[in-house]
Protein backbone atom coordinates (compact mmCIF):
# COMPACT_ATOMS: atom_id res chain seq x y z
CA UNK A 1 0.00 0.00 0.00
CA UNK A 2 1.33 3.46 -0.87
CA UNK A 3 1.95 5.71 2.14
CA UNK A 4 -0.52 8.51 2.84
CA UNK A 5 2.15 11.19 2.75
CA UNK A 6 3.13 10.23 -0.77
CA UNK A 7 -0.41 9.95 -2.14
CA UNK A 8 -1.96 12.88 -0.32
CA UNK A 9 -1.89 16.05 -2.41
CA UNK A 10 -4.28 18.87 -1.62
CA UNK A 11 -6.48 19.82 -4.60
CA UNK A 12 -7.25 23.53 -4.74
CA UNK A 13 -10.91 24.21 -4.04
CA UNK A 14 -11.87 25.53 -7.48
CA UNK A 15 -15.24 24.46 -8.97
CA UNK A 16 -13.54 22.64 -11.88
CA UNK A 17 -11.34 20.57 -9.58
CA UNK A 18 -14.22 19.80 -7.22
CA UNK A 19 -16.43 18.60 -10.11
CA UNK A 20 -13.64 16.50 -11.52
CA UNK A 21 -12.92 14.99 -8.14
CA UNK A 22 -16.61 14.14 -7.65
CA UNK A 23 -16.68 12.50 -11.11
CA UNK A 24 -13.65 10.35 -10.29
CA UNK A 25 -15.03 9.33 -6.92
CA UNK A 26 -18.42 8.41 -8.47
CA UNK A 27 -16.77 6.42 -11.22
CA UNK A 28 -14.60 4.57 -8.72
CA UNK A 29 -17.59 3.74 -6.51
CA UNK A 30 -19.58 2.51 -9.52
CA UNK A 31 -16.73 0.29 -10.59
CA UNK A 32 -16.25 -1.07 -7.09
CA UNK A 33 -19.91 -2.00 -6.77
CA UNK A 34 -19.53 -4.22 -9.84
CA UNK A 35 -17.17 -6.39 -7.85
CA UNK A 36 -20.11 -7.54 -5.75
CA UNK A 37 -20.88 -7.58 -2.08
CA UNK A 38 -18.77 -8.80 0.80
CA UNK A 39 -19.47 -12.48 1.58
CA UNK A 40 -18.73 -14.53 4.67
CA UNK A 41 -17.50 -18.08 4.26
CA UNK A 42 -16.26 -20.99 6.34
CA UNK A 43 -12.70 -22.16 5.93
CA UNK A 44 -12.68 -25.81 4.78
CA UNK A 45 -9.02 -26.47 4.23
CA UNK A 46 -5.69 -24.65 4.51
CA UNK A 47 -2.48 -25.31 2.61
CA UNK A 48 0.73 -23.45 1.90
CA UNK A 49 -0.68 -21.96 -1.32
CA UNK A 50 -4.43 -21.60 -0.89
CA UNK A 51 -7.33 -21.52 1.53
CA UNK A 52 -10.55 -23.35 0.49
CA UNK A 53 -13.70 -21.51 1.58
CA UNK A 54 -17.39 -22.55 1.53
CA UNK A 55 -19.51 -19.55 0.46
CA UNK A 56 -22.77 -21.52 -0.05
CA UNK A 57 -22.40 -21.95 -3.78
CA UNK A 58 -22.14 -25.12 -5.85
CA UNK A 59 -18.46 -24.56 -6.22
CA UNK A 60 -16.13 -23.82 -3.40
CA UNK A 61 -14.09 -20.69 -3.26
CA UNK A 62 -10.32 -20.36 -3.31
CA UNK A 63 -8.31 -17.61 -1.65
CA UNK A 64 -4.53 -17.36 -2.22
CA UNK A 65 -2.65 -18.05 1.02
CA UNK A 66 -0.50 -14.96 0.41
CA UNK A 67 -3.46 -12.79 1.44
CA UNK A 68 -3.24 -14.01 5.04
CA UNK A 69 -0.54 -13.47 7.64
CA UNK A 70 1.74 -16.51 7.84
CA UNK A 71 2.83 -18.43 10.88
CA UNK A 72 5.50 -21.11 10.41
CA UNK A 73 4.95 -20.87 6.66
CA UNK A 74 1.18 -21.41 6.78
CA UNK A 75 -1.73 -18.94 6.93
CA UNK A 76 -2.93 -18.13 10.42
CA UNK A 77 -6.52 -19.14 9.62
CA UNK A 78 -7.69 -22.69 10.34
CA UNK A 79 -10.63 -24.88 9.21
CA UNK A 80 -13.89 -23.69 10.75
CA UNK A 81 -12.96 -19.97 10.85
CA UNK A 82 -15.37 -17.50 9.30
CA UNK A 83 -13.69 -14.97 7.01
CA UNK A 84 -14.88 -12.18 4.73
CA UNK A 85 -14.28 -12.52 0.98
CA UNK A 86 -15.29 -10.97 -2.35
CA UNK A 87 -15.37 -12.30 -5.88
CA UNK A 88 -12.05 -11.65 -7.60
CA UNK A 89 -12.89 -11.17 -11.26
CA UNK A 90 -9.52 -9.65 -12.04
CA UNK A 91 -7.51 -12.68 -11.02
CA UNK A 92 -6.70 -15.75 -13.20
CA UNK A 93 -9.51 -18.41 -13.23
CA UNK A 94 -9.00 -21.64 -11.28
CA UNK A 95 -10.60 -24.81 -12.61
CA UNK A 96 -13.29 -26.15 -10.25
CA UNK A 97 -13.09 -23.17 -7.87
CA UNK A 98 -14.42 -19.65 -7.62
CA UNK A 99 -11.56 -17.19 -7.23
CA UNK A 100 -12.08 -15.07 -4.10
CA UNK A 101 -10.17 -12.18 -2.47
CA UNK A 102 -9.87 -11.74 1.26
CA UNK A 103 -7.84 -8.54 0.87
CA UNK A 104 -10.51 -6.76 -1.15
CA UNK A 105 -13.22 -7.77 1.28
CA UNK A 106 -11.21 -6.58 4.22
CA UNK A 107 -10.33 -3.34 2.44
CA UNK A 108 -13.98 -2.80 1.55
CA UNK A 109 -14.98 -3.23 5.19
CA UNK A 110 -12.27 -0.87 6.34
CA UNK A 111 -13.30 1.85 3.92
CA UNK A 112 -16.98 1.39 4.77
CA UNK A 113 -16.16 1.76 8.45
CA UNK A 114 -13.99 4.82 7.81
CA UNK A 115 -16.63 6.45 5.58
CA UNK A 116 -19.27 5.99 8.27
CA UNK A 117 -16.93 7.42 10.90
CA UNK A 118 -16.08 10.38 8.65
CA UNK A 119 -19.75 11.08 7.94
CA UNK A 120 -20.74 10.83 11.59
CA UNK A 121 -17.64 12.59 12.94
CA UNK A 122 -16.97 9.60 15.17
CA UNK A 123 -13.47 8.92 16.47
CA UNK A 124 -11.45 5.97 15.17
CA UNK A 125 -8.56 4.16 16.82
CA UNK A 126 -5.19 3.82 15.21
CA UNK A 127 -1.57 3.06 15.92
CA UNK A 128 1.25 5.50 15.17
CA UNK A 129 3.58 3.60 12.85
CA UNK A 130 6.19 6.21 11.88
CA UNK A 131 7.28 9.81 11.84
CA UNK A 132 7.05 11.38 8.38
CA UNK A 133 7.59 14.82 6.91
CA UNK A 134 5.14 17.26 8.47
CA UNK A 135 3.56 14.82 10.90
CA UNK A 136 2.92 11.19 11.80
CA UNK A 137 1.66 8.11 9.91
CA UNK A 138 -1.23 6.41 11.72
CA UNK A 139 -2.64 2.98 10.84
CA UNK A 140 -6.45 3.19 11.11
CA UNK A 141 -7.01 0.27 8.72
CA UNK A 142 -5.25 2.34 6.10
CA UNK A 143 -2.22 4.51 6.67
CA UNK A 144 -3.54 8.02 7.45
CA UNK A 145 -1.64 11.30 7.72
CA UNK A 146 -1.69 13.10 11.09
CA UNK A 147 -0.21 16.63 10.63
CA UNK A 148 1.93 18.10 13.41
CA UNK A 149 -0.61 20.86 13.96
CA UNK A 150 -3.28 18.25 14.68
CA UNK A 151 -1.39 16.11 17.18
CA UNK A 152 -1.92 18.24 20.30
CA UNK A 153 -3.62 21.47 21.25
CA UNK A 154 -0.23 23.18 20.97
CA UNK A 155 2.70 22.63 18.63
CA UNK A 156 5.34 22.01 21.30
CA UNK A 157 5.44 18.22 21.52
CA UNK A 158 7.91 15.37 21.00
CA UNK A 159 6.83 13.16 18.02
CA UNK A 160 9.02 10.25 19.15
CA UNK A 161 6.86 9.76 22.22
CA UNK A 162 3.91 8.79 20.00
CA UNK A 163 5.62 6.04 18.00
CA UNK A 164 3.86 2.72 18.59
CA UNK A 165 1.08 4.30 20.66
CA UNK A 166 -2.61 3.60 20.16
CA UNK A 167 -4.48 6.89 19.79
CA UNK A 168 -7.93 8.08 18.83
CA UNK A 169 -8.36 10.46 15.91
CA UNK A 170 -11.10 12.03 13.82
CA UNK A 171 -11.10 11.79 10.05
CA UNK A 172 -10.82 15.21 8.41
CA UNK A 173 -10.43 14.09 4.77
CA UNK A 174 -10.94 10.68 3.16
CA UNK A 175 -10.19 9.75 -0.47
CA UNK A 176 -10.92 6.12 -1.31
CA UNK A 177 -9.80 6.45 -4.93
CA UNK A 178 -6.37 7.66 -3.85
CA UNK A 179 -6.36 5.45 -0.80
CA UNK A 180 -5.38 8.16 1.70
CA UNK A 181 -6.84 10.02 4.64
CA UNK A 182 -6.06 13.01 6.86
CA UNK A 183 -6.89 12.70 10.55
CA UNK A 184 -6.76 14.92 13.64
CA UNK A 185 -6.20 14.17 17.30
CA UNK A 186 -6.39 17.82 18.28
CA UNK A 187 -10.10 18.08 17.40
CA UNK A 188 -10.94 15.30 19.83
CA UNK A 189 -8.79 16.85 22.54
CA UNK A 190 -10.40 20.26 22.14
CA UNK A 191 -13.87 18.74 22.21
CA UNK A 192 -12.98 16.79 25.32
CA UNK A 193 -11.62 19.95 26.94
CA UNK A 194 -14.79 21.86 26.06
CA UNK A 195 -16.93 19.09 27.51
CA UNK A 196 -14.87 18.93 30.67
CA UNK A 197 -14.87 22.71 30.89
CA UNK A 198 -18.67 22.89 30.61
CA UNK A 199 -19.03 20.19 33.23
CA UNK A 200 -16.52 21.91 35.49
CA UNK A 201 -18.14 25.33 35.15
CA UNK A 202 -21.49 23.84 36.09
CA UNK A 203 -20.03 22.70 39.43
CA UNK A 204 -17.95 25.81 40.22
CA UNK A 205 -19.28 28.51 42.52
CA UNK A 206 -17.80 30.62 45.32
CA UNK A 207 -17.36 28.45 48.37
CA UNK A 208 -17.39 25.16 46.45
CA UNK A 209 -14.82 22.51 47.30
CA UNK A 210 -13.30 21.05 44.13
CA UNK A 211 -10.49 18.70 43.17
CA UNK A 212 -7.83 19.73 40.68
CA UNK A 213 -4.36 18.93 39.42
CA UNK A 214 -1.39 21.27 39.83
CA UNK A 215 -0.58 22.33 36.27
CA UNK A 216 2.40 24.64 36.70
CA UNK A 217 4.08 26.84 39.31
CA UNK A 218 5.09 30.49 39.28
CA UNK A 219 6.68 32.79 41.86
CA UNK A 220 3.27 34.16 42.81
CA UNK A 221 1.25 30.94 42.91
CA UNK A 222 0.15 27.70 41.25
CA UNK A 223 -2.24 27.12 38.35
CA UNK A 224 -4.67 24.28 38.95
CA UNK A 225 -6.46 22.32 36.21
CA UNK A 226 -10.06 21.93 37.32
CA UNK A 227 -11.05 19.95 34.23
CA UNK A 228 -10.84 22.08 31.11
CA UNK A 229 -10.46 25.34 33.00
CA UNK A 230 -7.60 26.66 35.14
CA UNK A 231 -7.74 28.43 38.47
CA UNK A 232 -5.07 30.38 40.34
CA UNK A 233 -3.96 29.24 43.76
CA UNK A 234 -2.12 32.31 45.06
CA UNK A 235 0.95 31.83 47.22
CA UNK A 236 -0.78 33.64 50.09
CA UNK A 237 -3.60 31.09 50.03
CA UNK A 238 -1.39 27.99 50.12
CA UNK A 239 -0.79 27.86 53.85
CA UNK A 240 -1.37 29.82 57.03
CA UNK A 241 2.41 29.67 57.50
CA UNK A 242 4.60 32.05 55.45
CA UNK A 243 5.43 30.55 52.03
CA UNK A 244 8.33 31.86 49.95
CA UNK A 245 7.60 29.75 46.86
CA UNK A 246 4.65 27.45 45.96
CA UNK A 247 7.05 24.50 45.51
CA UNK A 248 7.35 24.42 49.31
CA UNK A 249 3.73 23.21 49.52
CA UNK A 250 2.61 21.69 46.18
CA UNK A 251 4.20 20.01 43.15
CA UNK A 252 3.31 19.77 39.45
CA UNK A 253 0.99 16.81 38.78
CA UNK A 254 -0.23 16.62 42.37
CA UNK A 255 -3.96 16.34 42.97
CA UNK A 256 -5.32 18.73 45.57
CA UNK A 257 -8.67 19.45 47.13
CA UNK A 258 -9.24 23.18 47.23
CA UNK A 259 -11.91 25.79 47.82
CA UNK A 260 -13.25 28.31 45.28
CA UNK A 261 -12.70 31.78 46.76
CA UNK A 262 -13.80 33.97 43.83
CA UNK A 263 -15.38 33.14 40.48
CA UNK A 264 -15.82 35.57 37.57
CA UNK A 265 -17.96 33.59 35.10
CA UNK A 266 -17.71 36.15 32.31
CA UNK A 267 -13.92 36.37 32.38
CA UNK A 268 -13.64 32.73 33.53
CA UNK A 269 -11.28 33.69 36.33
CA UNK A 270 -11.16 31.49 39.38
CA UNK A 271 -9.32 32.21 42.63
CA UNK A 272 -8.61 29.14 44.74
CA UNK A 273 -7.49 28.52 48.30
CA UNK A 274 -5.77 25.53 49.87
CA UNK A 275 -5.34 26.81 53.41
CA UNK A 276 -9.07 27.51 53.59
CA UNK A 277 -9.65 23.75 53.63
CA UNK A 278 -8.28 23.72 57.19
CA UNK A 279 -9.44 25.63 60.28
CA UNK A 280 -7.82 29.02 60.77
CA UNK A 281 -5.28 28.59 63.60
CA UNK A 282 -5.65 32.26 64.55
CA UNK A 283 -9.24 31.76 65.69
CA UNK A 284 -9.39 31.92 69.53
CA UNK A 285 -5.62 32.45 69.58
CA UNK A 286 -5.84 34.44 72.84
CA UNK A 287 -7.35 31.47 74.64
CA UNK A 288 -4.53 29.14 73.58
CA UNK A 289 -1.72 31.62 74.21
CA UNK A 290 -2.74 33.98 77.01
CA UNK A 291 -0.57 37.02 77.65
CA UNK A 292 2.24 36.26 80.07
CA UNK A 293 2.21 32.50 79.43
CA UNK A 294 5.36 30.57 78.62
CA UNK A 295 5.47 28.81 75.25
CA UNK A 296 7.92 26.61 73.36
CA UNK A 297 8.41 26.86 69.60
CA UNK A 298 10.84 26.33 66.75
CA UNK A 299 12.85 29.22 65.31
CA UNK A 300 11.58 29.50 61.72
CA UNK A 301 13.81 32.38 60.57
CA UNK A 302 16.24 34.97 61.91
CA UNK A 303 16.35 38.57 60.67
CA UNK A 304 18.34 41.66 61.61
CA UNK A 305 15.55 42.86 63.89
CA UNK A 306 14.52 39.60 65.56
CA UNK A 307 13.57 35.92 65.22
CA UNK A 308 10.28 34.36 64.11
CA UNK A 309 9.20 31.39 66.21
CA UNK A 310 6.62 28.86 64.96
CA UNK A 311 4.33 27.97 67.85
CA UNK A 312 2.14 25.68 65.70
CA UNK A 313 1.54 25.27 61.95
CA UNK A 314 0.37 28.64 60.70
CA UNK A 315 1.11 30.56 63.90
CA UNK A 316 4.38 32.44 64.28
CA UNK A 317 5.48 34.96 66.87
CA UNK A 318 8.27 37.53 66.75
CA UNK A 319 10.98 37.82 69.36
CA UNK A 320 12.27 41.33 68.76
CA UNK A 321 15.97 41.91 69.30
CA UNK A 322 15.14 44.24 72.20
CA UNK A 323 13.26 41.41 73.93
CA UNK A 324 16.10 38.88 73.78
CA UNK A 325 18.27 40.16 76.63
CA UNK A 326 18.15 42.87 79.27
CA UNK A 327 21.51 44.04 77.99
CA UNK A 328 21.60 46.60 75.19
CA UNK A 329 24.89 45.48 73.75
CA UNK A 330 23.59 42.68 71.48
CA UNK A 331 24.05 43.54 67.80
CA UNK A 332 22.32 40.62 66.01
CA UNK A 333 19.70 38.04 67.06
CA UNK A 334 21.85 35.30 65.52
CA UNK A 335 24.10 35.51 68.57
CA UNK A 336 21.24 34.26 70.76
CA UNK A 337 19.16 31.90 68.56
CA UNK A 338 19.56 30.04 65.27
CA UNK A 339 17.09 28.68 62.73
CA UNK A 340 15.72 25.33 63.86
CA UNK A 341 16.36 25.91 67.58
CA UNK A 342 13.67 25.01 70.10
CA UNK A 343 13.26 28.03 72.37
CA UNK A 344 11.11 28.95 75.33
CA UNK A 345 9.64 32.42 75.45
CA UNK A 346 6.95 34.52 77.11
CA UNK A 347 3.85 35.85 75.31
CA UNK A 348 4.00 39.65 75.59
CA UNK A 349 1.18 40.79 73.30
CA UNK A 350 -1.33 39.29 70.84
CA UNK A 351 -2.97 41.14 67.94
CA UNK A 352 -5.31 38.52 66.46
CA UNK A 353 -6.70 40.78 63.71
CA UNK A 354 -3.21 41.63 62.51
CA UNK A 355 -2.06 38.02 63.10
CA UNK A 356 0.86 39.12 65.28
CA UNK A 357 2.25 37.71 68.47
CA UNK A 358 5.06 39.44 70.35
CA UNK A 359 7.33 37.15 72.34
CA UNK A 360 10.22 37.73 74.71
CA UNK A 361 13.13 35.68 76.04
CA UNK A 362 14.58 38.11 78.54
CA UNK A 363 11.32 37.95 80.53
CA UNK A 364 12.27 34.41 81.60
CA UNK A 365 14.74 36.11 83.97
CA UNK A 366 14.13 38.88 86.51
CA UNK A 367 14.55 42.45 85.30
CA UNK A 368 17.75 43.72 86.97
CA UNK A 369 16.29 47.25 87.11
CA UNK A 370 13.59 46.15 89.55
CA UNK A 371 16.20 45.65 92.28
CA UNK A 372 18.88 48.11 91.19
CA UNK A 373 17.91 50.62 93.93
CA UNK A 374 18.28 47.87 96.54
CA UNK A 375 21.67 46.72 95.29
CA UNK A 376 23.25 50.13 94.69
CA UNK A 377 23.22 53.41 96.61
CA UNK A 378 23.98 56.99 95.67
CA UNK A 379 27.59 57.79 96.34
CA UNK A 380 28.83 54.22 96.04
CA UNK A 381 31.73 53.47 93.69
CA UNK A 382 31.08 50.98 90.86
CA UNK A 383 33.21 49.52 88.09
CA UNK A 384 32.09 48.73 84.53
CA UNK A 385 32.97 48.53 80.87
CA UNK A 386 32.48 51.47 78.52
CA UNK A 387 29.84 50.11 76.14
CA UNK A 388 29.10 53.12 73.98
CA UNK A 389 30.25 56.71 73.39
CA UNK A 390 27.96 59.54 72.41
CA UNK A 391 28.42 63.28 71.95
CA UNK A 392 27.17 63.97 75.47
CA UNK A 393 28.80 61.17 77.45
CA UNK A 394 29.80 57.54 77.86
CA UNK A 395 27.51 54.59 78.69
CA UNK A 396 29.08 52.24 81.21
CA UNK A 397 27.65 48.74 81.78
CA UNK A 398 28.03 48.01 85.48
CA UNK A 399 26.27 44.61 85.16
CA UNK A 400 24.29 42.56 82.60
CA UNK A 401 21.41 44.76 81.47
CA UNK A 402 22.25 47.78 83.64
CA UNK A 403 23.96 50.77 82.01
CA UNK A 404 24.84 54.12 83.55
CA UNK A 405 25.67 57.41 81.84
CA UNK A 406 28.79 59.42 82.64
CA UNK A 407 28.02 62.88 81.30
CA UNK A 408 30.90 64.87 79.84
CA UNK A 409 30.40 67.42 82.61
CA UNK A 410 31.08 64.70 85.20
CA UNK A 411 34.32 63.42 83.71
CA UNK A 412 36.80 65.99 85.07
CA UNK A 413 36.87 68.79 87.62
CA UNK A 414 39.51 70.70 85.78
CA UNK A 415 39.29 69.88 82.06
CA UNK A 416 36.63 71.23 79.75
CA UNK A 417 35.66 67.89 78.08
CA UNK A 418 34.08 68.38 74.68
CA UNK A 419 33.79 64.67 73.77
CA UNK A 420 34.03 61.58 76.02
CA UNK A 421 36.74 60.13 73.77
CA UNK A 422 39.11 62.69 75.34
CA UNK A 423 38.82 60.80 78.62
CA UNK A 424 37.79 57.17 77.90
CA UNK A 425 37.63 54.68 75.03
CA UNK A 426 35.09 52.03 74.10
CA UNK A 427 35.69 48.73 75.91
CA UNK A 428 37.75 50.34 78.67
CA UNK A 429 37.04 49.36 82.26
CA UNK A 430 36.48 52.43 84.44
CA UNK A 431 35.35 53.32 87.94
CA UNK A 432 32.63 55.83 88.69
CA UNK A 433 30.46 57.16 91.49
CA UNK A 434 26.67 56.70 91.40
CA UNK A 435 25.14 60.18 91.36
CA UNK A 436 21.46 59.35 90.83
CA UNK A 437 19.22 56.25 90.45
CA UNK A 438 15.92 56.39 88.49
CA UNK A 439 14.80 52.75 88.32
CA UNK A 440 11.32 53.40 86.75
CA UNK A 441 12.95 55.29 83.87
CA UNK A 442 15.87 52.80 83.78
CA UNK A 443 18.40 55.58 84.20
CA UNK A 444 21.60 55.62 86.22
CA UNK A 445 23.76 58.75 86.45
CA UNK A 446 27.47 58.22 87.06
CA UNK A 447 30.43 60.51 87.64
CA UNK A 448 34.14 59.96 87.21
CA UNK A 449 35.41 63.28 88.51
CA UNK A 450 33.71 62.60 91.84
CA UNK A 451 36.38 59.98 92.53
CA UNK A 452 38.83 62.88 93.14
CA UNK A 453 38.43 65.96 95.42
CA UNK A 454 37.22 69.11 93.72
CA UNK A 455 40.25 71.40 93.27
CA UNK A 456 37.98 74.44 92.92
CA UNK A 457 36.19 73.64 96.12
CA UNK A 458 39.54 73.26 97.91
CA UNK A 459 40.79 76.57 96.57
CA UNK A 460 37.68 78.51 97.58
CA UNK A 461 37.79 76.94 101.00
CA UNK A 462 41.43 78.02 101.63
CA UNK A 463 41.51 81.49 99.99
CA UNK A 464 39.70 84.78 100.15
CA UNK A 465 39.66 88.21 98.44
CA UNK A 466 42.88 90.13 99.12
CA UNK A 467 45.12 87.08 99.38
CA UNK A 468 48.38 87.12 97.47
CA UNK A 469 48.77 84.00 95.28
CA UNK A 470 51.40 82.90 92.82
CA UNK A 471 50.44 81.44 89.43
CA UNK A 472 51.72 80.61 85.99
CA UNK A 473 50.40 82.34 82.88
CA UNK A 474 48.85 79.54 80.76
CA UNK A 475 47.07 81.25 77.87
CA UNK A 476 46.22 84.68 76.54
CA UNK A 477 42.94 86.06 75.25
CA UNK A 478 42.15 89.50 73.79
CA UNK A 479 40.88 90.74 77.16
CA UNK A 480 43.61 89.34 79.40
CA UNK A 481 45.47 86.21 80.48
CA UNK A 482 44.44 83.04 82.32
CA UNK A 483 46.67 82.08 85.22
CA UNK A 484 46.87 78.55 86.65
CA UNK A 485 46.79 78.80 90.42
CA UNK A 486 46.42 75.06 91.14
CA UNK A 487 46.20 72.07 88.76
CA UNK A 488 42.86 72.60 87.08
CA UNK A 489 42.13 75.93 88.79
CA UNK A 490 42.54 79.05 86.70
CA UNK A 491 42.00 82.75 87.39
CA UNK A 492 41.61 85.62 84.97
CA UNK A 493 43.81 88.66 85.09
CA UNK A 494 42.06 91.26 82.98
CA UNK A 495 44.04 93.69 80.86
CA UNK A 496 42.87 96.50 83.14
CA UNK A 497 44.58 94.75 86.06
CA UNK A 498 47.99 94.48 84.37
CA UNK A 499 50.63 97.24 84.84
CA UNK A 500 54.16 97.92 83.62
CA UNK A 501 57.30 98.58 85.59
CA UNK A 502 57.45 101.39 88.22
CA UNK A 503 53.70 101.37 88.59
CA UNK A 504 52.97 102.78 85.14
CA UNK A 505 49.84 101.28 83.48
CA UNK A 506 50.73 99.23 80.42
CA UNK A 507 48.58 99.67 77.30
CA UNK A 508 46.19 96.66 77.02
CA UNK A 509 47.22 94.12 74.41
CA UNK A 510 44.49 92.96 72.07
CA UNK A 511 46.63 90.44 70.23
CA UNK A 512 46.84 87.05 72.06
CA UNK A 513 50.13 86.34 70.30
CA UNK A 514 51.76 89.25 72.21
CA UNK A 515 50.27 88.89 75.71
CA UNK A 516 50.70 91.52 78.40
CA UNK A 517 52.41 88.94 80.59
CA UNK A 518 54.71 86.27 79.08
CA UNK A 519 53.09 82.82 78.80
CA UNK A 520 54.80 80.17 80.89
CA UNK A 521 56.26 82.61 83.47
CA UNK A 522 55.08 82.77 87.06
CA UNK A 523 54.05 85.95 88.89
CA UNK A 524 52.39 86.98 92.10
CA UNK A 525 48.79 88.18 91.89
CA UNK A 526 46.25 89.58 94.26
CA UNK A 527 42.79 88.03 94.43
CA UNK A 528 40.24 90.76 93.73
CA UNK A 529 37.11 88.67 92.96
CA UNK A 530 35.80 85.20 93.90
CA UNK A 531 32.56 83.55 92.67
CA UNK A 532 32.31 79.93 93.85
CA UNK A 533 28.98 79.22 92.08
CA UNK A 534 30.38 80.24 88.69
CA UNK A 535 33.89 79.05 89.52
CA UNK A 536 35.46 82.37 88.62
CA UNK A 537 38.53 84.01 90.19
CA UNK A 538 39.60 87.57 89.38
CA UNK A 539 43.27 88.42 89.72
CA UNK A 540 45.18 91.70 89.66
CA UNK A 541 48.81 92.17 88.80
CA UNK A 542 48.48 95.98 88.94
CA UNK A 543 47.08 96.01 92.49
CA UNK A 544 50.05 94.04 93.74
CA UNK A 545 52.50 96.26 91.85
CA UNK A 546 50.89 99.43 93.26
CA UNK A 547 50.96 97.90 96.74
CA UNK A 548 54.66 97.19 96.36
CA UNK A 549 55.22 100.74 95.09
CA UNK A 550 53.42 102.23 98.06
CA UNK A 551 55.34 99.89 100.37
CA UNK A 552 58.66 101.01 98.88
CA UNK A 553 57.59 104.67 99.19
CA UNK A 554 56.64 104.30 102.83
CA UNK A 555 59.89 102.47 103.50
CA UNK A 556 61.83 105.27 101.79
CA UNK A 557 60.03 107.87 103.84
CA UNK A 558 60.67 105.93 107.02
CA UNK A 559 64.33 105.59 106.20
CA UNK A 560 64.58 109.29 105.31
CA UNK A 561 62.91 110.28 108.57
CA UNK A 562 65.23 107.98 110.47
CA UNK A 563 68.24 109.52 108.76
CA UNK A 564 67.05 113.05 109.57
CA UNK A 565 66.54 112.13 113.18
CA UNK A 566 70.06 110.65 113.37
CA UNK A 567 71.67 113.88 112.03
CA UNK A 568 69.81 116.00 114.57
CA UNK A 569 70.97 113.77 117.38
CA UNK A 570 74.61 113.98 116.19
CA UNK A 571 74.45 117.78 115.98
CA UNK A 572 73.06 118.04 119.44
CA UNK A 573 75.74 115.70 120.76
CA UNK A 574 78.47 117.79 119.05
CA UNK A 575 77.15 121.05 120.49
CA UNK A 576 77.02 119.56 123.94
CA UNK A 577 80.62 118.41 123.70
CA UNK A 578 81.78 121.81 122.59
CA UNK A 579 80.15 123.47 125.54
CA UNK A 580 81.81 121.01 127.88
CA UNK A 581 85.15 121.89 126.52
Amino acid sequence: MTSASENYVEIPGTPENEDYQAFLDGYTNQFQHREGPVLYGHVLAVSDKEVIVDIGRKSEGLVPASQFPLEEGKPVVKPGDVIEVMFDRAGPPVEGYILLSHEKAHRRQVWDRLERAAAEGAPVSGRVVSKIKGGLAVDIGIVAFLPNSQVETRLSYNPETYLGREIEVRILKLNQRRGNAVVSRRVLLENAIKARKSEALANIYEGAEVTGTIKNLTDYGAFVDLGGIDGLLHVSDLSYSPVTHPSEVVHVGEQVKIKVLKFDKQKERISLGLKQMRPDPWVNIEARYPQGSRVIGRVASVTDYGAFVELEPGVEGLIHISEMTWSRRMKHPGKVVKTGDQVESVVLEIKAKERRISLGIKQLEADPWTTVAERYSIGSVVEGRVRKLSDFGAFVEIEEGVDGLVHVSDMSWTMRVRHPSEMVRKGQTVQAVILNIDAPQRRLSLGMKQLQPDAWETFFRTHQVGDIVRGQVRRAVPFGVFVELLPGVEGLCHNSEITGERGKRRKPHRDPETPALPIGESFDFKIVKMNEAQRRIGLSYRALAEYEERFRLREYQRQAAAATSSRGTAIRQHESTERFR
